[in-house]
């Protein structure tokens, strides 16, 4: 597994920092909280660490966070609505929720001003297995999957906490946490060669902000039993990228029938393939969807082993999904109106990842370079900006 592409921890105004995580092997992934407060890396070393980032830059040693029992691949914060939670994977097929409960010193103050009460509203508490009084603690341990958690994404807050792991072993699990303290889990059966990599769509649905909202139907995996006319409507899908060469959407079904199995295997039929997106020749490695407001046009970006970028673009839940490729050619652009002629990236794309604002993709090629991506007003994207890792 490669470093990631986050578009959203940009470099600061005199350049890229280095930091010393004293990390005893490869760095997998590196995440700012949603504040930018902490940043959270994992390993090959089996270990997560966090740290405290004060004025642009890491402070002191961080906290060491210990129990996986091979490489960490991805690390992923939770809104903060839900407290300070840190959700890690690895190779060892588990998946490890953390939570702060209060470290001390500038890092609790920190947390204070930045997590306001939620910290203490939020799930994990002793009553639901936090245990410790104060630091670190695991609030749940997810040992479902047979074999190598390879990505994991927290649903949108609106939909509620609710984090999708994707596995080797073909599987995409969804955990939700419960208003009574439990855990659900749903299961879906989503790529039977092995599933690399996840993404949660935005909860608000395409096109919302611009046009008039009827009350939500359970049509597309909308939800909203009982809001007013005029009231924006959420939905619930994600996407999943396989060995299979294929992106696949999935959405959420309310059908009453479809229930959870109670063993906690989960029956998985609350979820339904939607959508088959066909256009890599090799494995598909990341996957990302863009954060929207209600805009009309939904944009999934995918990066696979065949040294492809795909830009996939949606005008409204019930349109074709149309494809661009992009062209890493110095001075050259992807061709823009669906075509997917574009050329090859040096390396394996190994990780792709959207800016806040969603109109900045930044590509994590296995050459060391990270390349920020634009779309222009003729519909081509065009590099903007390239960096060595």
């Amino acid at each position: 597994m490669a470093p990631s592409a986050n578009a959203n921890a940009g470099a600061a105004a005199d350049g890229p920092r280095a930091i010393e995580t004293l990390h005893e092997d490869m760095i997998h992934d590196a995440q700012l909280d949603y504040y930018g407060k902490r940043l959270a890396t994992c390993s090959s070393d089996r270990t997560v660490k966090v740290f405290d980032v004060v004025d642009g830059s890491a402070s002191g040693q961080g906290t060491t966070l210990r129990g996986h029992e091979g490489p960490v691949w991805q690390v992923a914060w939770a809104h903060p609505k839900f407290g300070p939670i840190l959700a890690s994977s690895s190779y060892d097929g588990k998946v490890i929720i953390w939570k702060d409960n209060g470290s001390g010193g500038a890092a609790t103050a920190q947390q204070q001003q930045g997590y306001g009460a939620y910290g203490q509203q939020g799930y994990g508490g002793a009553a639901y297995g936090g245990g410790a009084a104060g630091g670190w603690t695991k609030i749940k341990e997810h040992a479902l999957h047979s074999a190598s958690v390879n990505s994991i994404s927290w649903a949108p807050h609106e939909l509620g906490s609710i984090l999708s792991c994707a596995s080797s072993d073909g599987n995409v699990s969804v955990l939700t946490f419960n208003d009574d303290g439990s855990w659900s889990v749903d299961v879906v059966a989503a790529h039977p060669m092995g599933c690399n990599a996840v993404s949660w769509a935005p909860a608000t649905v395409p096109g919302s902000l611009i046009t008039a909202q009827q009350p939500a139907t359970a049509a597309n995996g909308a939800t909203g039993a009982g809001q007013d006319a005029g009231q924006t409507r959420t939905v619930r899908r994600f996407a999943s990228a396989g060995c299979d060469n294929v992106v696949k959407i999935w959405e959420y079904s309310d059908d009453p029938q479809a229930g959870v199995d109670p063993s906690g295997a989960g029956a998985g039929g609350r979820w339904r393939e939607v959508e088959q997106l066909t256009g890599h020749s090799d494995w598909v490695r990341d996957v990302a969807f863009a954060p929207n407001v209600g805009l009309p046009r939904s944009y999934l970006a995918t990066c696979s082993q065949d040294r492809t970028v795909l830009v996939w673009t949606q005008d409204g839940l019930e349109a074709p999904w149309n494809k661009t490729a992009l062209n890493p050619t110095p001075g050259a652009g992807a061709a823009p109106g669906g075509s997917a002629t574009g050329g090859k990236f040096a390396d394996t794309v190994w990780r792709v990842s959207w800016s806040v604002s969603g109109n900045v993709l930044a590509v994590s090629c296995g050459d060391g370079k990270v390349t920020l991506w634009k779309e222009n007003l003729k519909g081509a994207w065009e590099c903007c900006s390239e960096m060595d890792s």
